[in-house]
């Protein structure tokens, strides 16, 4: 799928528009996918159009990290309890990067995490003060949950390929024979987890422990 745009659209051409095709070339083909050059070509302009709008390649990743996060936090917190609603911002968190996980991954080599997720870890801490989890309280319990979500994300996320069958949790936890460590157990560790589901409940438990019922 390309998003070449004709020569007709030239003179039309603005700052958004350059954004809007680097985040879509992100979208669909990871971080490397954006050269000046490419956006360029998707745009049918010169490269020298690109930083007269937006700046060098820089300042396009931190504009196109910025546009996506506003994106992310337009996702409103819901439930009918403070838990609840602090889990579904987690959860937004977490559907938002396997979603777009090009733009995650842009956002990570790029040191823009942080501004990535600015605006649900706003919605977030408005959700712990609306319950009085204020100051360092409010600090420890959106950090927890965050380093939550990332841990998870890292799982997820990870390039499976990279990693050869010898080396796999499967094959690792085969060649084990510690007798301290039941034999069920054992065999239950060479096995694939439900990544989604463990997710549900671990994030769920620290909610539950920063968070207020009512």
């Amino acid at each position: 799928m390309t998003t070449t745009r004709t020569s007709s659209r030239h003179a039309g051409l603005d700052r958004d528009d350059v954004i809007d095709a680097a985040l879509l070339l992100v979208d669909e083909g990871g971080p490397e996918a954006l050269t000046m050059r490419r956006l360029a070509g998707e745009l049918g302009v010169a490269t020298t159009t690109i930083y007269w709008h937006v700046g060098s390649r820089d300042d396009v990743v931190d504009a196109v990290i910025r546009r996506h996060a506003e994106r992310l936090g337009r996702q409103a917190a819901s439930g009918d309890t403070p838990r609840r609603r602090v889990m579904s911002v987690a959860r937004h968190l977490w559907d938002g990067a396997l979603a777009h996980r090009g733009i995650t991954r842009l956002a990570e080599l790029h040191g823009g995490a942080s501004v990535l997720n600015e605006h649900l870890e706003v919605a977030m801490a408005r959700e712990l003060t609306a319950v009085g989890v204020v100051g360092d309280d409010a600090r420890d319990a959106l950090r927890a949950i965050l380093i939550c979500v990332g841990g998870f994300l890292v799982l997820a996320l990870r390039d499976e390929r990279a990693i050869t069958p010898e080396r796999s949790r499967t094959a690792v936890w085969s060649r084990v024979e510690d007798p301290d460590v039941d034999p069920s157990t054992r065999r239950a560790l060479t096995t694939q987890v439900d990544l989604p589901a463990l997710f549900e409940r671990t994030v769920q438990a620290v909610v539950d422990t920063y968070v207020p019922a009512r």
